[in-house]
């Protein structure tokens, strides 16, 4: 298995010193450097701690050497497309780490921003988080197995409103959702 330490932190934007610092309790630069390049070997008990430390699910630090890593290669800037320095492994979205777990949604038919044969990555959150999760699109469910998707535009008590994709449609209320599932990721074949 490789790790791929580095490229989760250089894709968000961390030094070496950064994800050390956020490692509880804290490590240092150098431990971290040695653990990225393979020169200290990555136990399960520094694997969570990283993980936790880059905010990923753990297993996203390792990929299977016979398998190829999707490679991130180039930026789009103002000027066009523009070569990285050093291509690295690409992060897929599901390795984000929240505390909710990950559901997929399929489009069927298109309906507002969302297309035919898009799919639709949420994170699972509890209740409490509801408050954080105003003008996001999320996933509710309902009584009887049913479901419920739309903008999240209202928190009243217990209550949430919604307003469904596409125009001329009416806002649904949902009384007391254990859980809502807040949209992430869009995946959209070209």
């Amino acid at each position: 298995m490789i790790n791929r330490i580095r490229d989760v932190r250089i894709q968000q934007g961390l030094t070496l010193a950064d994800v050390a610092a956020r490692c509880d309790p804290p490590t240092t630069a150098q431990t971290i450097g040695r653990l990225e390049t393979g020169t200290r070997n990555l136990s399960l008990v520094w694997m969570n701690r990283i993980a936790a430390a880059l905010e990923v699910a753990p297993e996203a630090l390792l990929r299977s050497e016979s398998a190829p890593a999707a490679r991130l290669i180039a930026t789009l800037t103002e000027a066009g497309a523009e070569a990285l320095r050093s291509p690295r492994d690409a992060v897929p979205p599901s390795a984000a780490d929240g505390d909710g777990a990950m559901l997929v949604m399929a489009v069927e038919v298109s309906r507002g921003d969302y297309r035919a044969g898009d799919q639709i990555w949420l994170r699972e959150v509890p209740p409490e988080d509801f408050p954080r999760q105003i003008n996001r699109d999320v996933l509710v469910p309902k009584p009887g197995g049913r479901f419920a998707f739309g903008r999240l535009f209202d928190r009243d008590g217990s209550r949430i409103a919604l307003l469904p994709p596409g125009s001329g449609q009416r806002q649904v209320v949902i009384e007391s959702p254990p859980w809502i599932a807040v949209a992430e990721t869009l995946i959209r074949k070209l």
